[in-house]
């Protein structure tokens, strides 16, 4: 018997505390029990705040992914504007020697001094070759020269009139450049042996 009562006093224990947290809860005042409700709608609601949270982390990707895709169209636009307009400076700045010989044309027909028309084509010729040396193009020396195969070509082997110009170039056949350091044409020699 005396483990009956034990027992009914534990439950009596429990049923006094359980009376005990009521009245705690009366006594609060209404807005702790309105933070009590609101967090336990929040506990009771996991899923909604996860979908919240889903969301806008879908919509912060949406925005993310559009931008970097303008960002991509809008540098590959640029550099096609910049490799289709790449040559327009330079085309600009040798419109003026094209200028100089259409206006030496028009002069072949009207004048009869052959010197003059001499003069006029070393002009255009010394601005052309001033137009290309400001945009870094220089002549390849070669005449008399031996051969190097990083800038000439060797096109023929003649007999060397001279016993000093063995193994050199006698001629240029066509003359080469470099740009900036960079052969963009061979000269074309002929080589003395």
């Amino acid at each position: 018997m005396s483990k009956k009562k034990e027992y009914l006093t534990e439950e009596q224990v429990t049923a006094e505390a359980a009376g005990a947290q009521e009245n705690a809860h009366a006594e609060q005042p209404a807005s702790e029990q309105q933070q009590e409700v609101t967090t336990e709608v929040t506990e009771e609601n996991p899923t909604e705040e996860l979908q919240k949270q889903l969301d806008e982390q879908k919509d912060k990707y949406l925005r993310l992914s559009a931008e970097f895709d303008n960002f991509r169209r809008r540098t590959l636009k640029e550099k096609m504007d910049l490799t289709k307009y790449a040559a327009e400076d330079t085309l600009k700045s040798i419109l003026p020697v094209v200028d100089d010989f259409e206006r030496a044309m028009k002069s072949l027909d009207a004048t009869t001094d052959i010197d003059a028309v001499k003069e006029g084509l070393r002009l255009i010729h010394g601005k052309f070759v001033e137009f290309l040396k400001t945009k870094g193009v220089t002549e390849i020396e070669a005449m008399g020269l031996p051969l190097d195969t990083d800038k000439h070509e060797a096109i023929t082997l003649i007999p060397a009139p001279e016993e000093h110009q063995k193994g050199k170039i006698i001629d240029v056949i066509e003359k080469g450049y470099i740009l900036n350091e960079k052969v963009i044409r061979f000269s074309k020699v002929i080589i003395g042996e």
